[in-house]
């Protein structure tokens, strides 16, 4: 694990962090509230890995080749949901099926639009619930999701 600094203008902060998080396994970006010498740029840091080797992490079709169809899944997560008392925290099991799903629904849109509120939302799923299982951890939030998941279909036979 390592600690990356840059120092960009501000208007190229988000493709920077988009490349860092491409080529690394990266932890959340902090940003430094202090201006940096000349005043205009931005600090960003960020604690970074490697990308663990893929064959480590399961295929989108290998993790949910035992899934129910999404739809089934939309209907599970919203009764759940709508028989939960409020401010009543779900069981993990919820958390990584809810995470599962917007995972592959924004595998629906992927790769033709990357940046798309689906996997936007895929990925913040993906972080709550790693940072629910293991705070610290560095790793790709998606494969984690996809890697539990498998693991959950595996123990539900």
């Amino acid at each position: 694990m390592f600690e990356i600094r840059v120092i960009c203008d501000p208007a190229d902060s988000d493709r920077v962090t988009t490349a860092l998080t491409t080529a690394f396994t990266t932890g959340a970006v902090r940003r430094r509230r202090r201006r940096s010498r000349d005043g205009e740029s931005t600090r960003l840091y960020l604690t970074a890995d490697h990308r663990p080797d893929p064959a480590d992490w399961p295929t989108p079709e290998q993790a949910y080749a035992k899934a129910p169809s999404i739809v089934s899944e939309i209907g599970w997560t919203a009764r759940t949901i709508a028989t939960a008392e409020c401010f009543t925290e779900l069981d993990r099991d919820f958390y990584l099926r809810k995470a599962a799903l917007l995972d592959r629904i924004a595998l629906m849109e992927e790769p033709q639009d990357l940046f798309s509120e689906a996997t936007e939302t895929a990925h913040g799923a993906a972080v709550s619930l790693l940072d629910r299982d293991q705070p610290g951890v560095i790793c790709d939030p998606r494969a984690y999701v996809r890697q539990q998941y498998a693991l959950m279909t595996v123990d539900d036979q």
